[in-house]
């Protein structure tokens, strides 16, 4: 069952391997190595989650439920736009983002809004728990719960390479222009994913 697995990891890659809210805020997180354990599990373990309730047949439930996702759509327009202006606060006070210096985050503080980006956006349930569901249930039997490993094994491996690895630009992010730039980023970022999903509905 090699070919399944195999399609379970670049179908989930060709999904989360995009500048995306979820993406920054964990490339934030490891370049300031705050909490990101937690983070990365919180991410990659979701996406699994939600992968496996997908080919297990909840995906259809999502796809027919579109009350449910205009709540989260706007729950999650209002939470990106707020982190937006959090992140453009930051970057016009570059006094506090030197890498090391204080003001870390408590762990409750990120692990909520680690929980807020991951299941206040709508394209996270279409992409895992329809898309991936889609393309799993198609693989048959035992086929899908091969892809299934797949799916999980790329989420898990991508977060884990995107917190731990982000730590290799902590000499970069060691000037407070360098962290206003990627505040500035992350803001924009944010700022456009809360447009898209304001203005594009569910499927932009």
């Amino acid at each position: 069952m090699i070919l399944p697995l195999l399609i379970g990891i670049g179908s989930g890659l060709s999904l989360i391997v995009a500048i995306g809210a979820q993406n920054a805020f964990v490339l934030r997180q490891g370049i300031r190595r705050e909490h990101v354990l937690p983070v990365v599990l919180i991410c990659g373990v979701t996406d699994a989650m939600l992968e496996l309730l997908g080919v297990a047949g909840i995906g259809l439930i999502v796809e027919r439920a579109p009350v449910v996702l205009d709540v989260v759509r706007w729950g999650g327009v209002a939470f990106l736009i707020w982190y937006a202006w959090s992140a453009a606060r930051r970057a016009m006070r570059p006094e506090v983002l030197v890498a090391g210096a204080g003001g870390e985050t408590t762990l409750k503080k990120t692990v909520l809004a680690c929980l807020a980006i991951t299941y206040l956006n709508p394209h996270v349930y279409l992409d895992t728990m329809v898309l991936m569901g889609s393309i799993g249930n198609a693989q048959g039997d035992p086929a899908r719960w091969w892809f299934v490993a797949g799916g999980a094994i790329a989420s898990i491996g991508w977060f884990f390479l995107l917190g731990y690895g982000a730590r290799a630009l902590t000499r970069f992010f060691a000037t407070p222009r360098s962290w206003r730039i990627l505040d500035g980023v992350v803001a924009v970022t944010m700022l456009v994913i809360a447009a898209r999903l304001a203005f594009g509905g569910i499927a932009g």
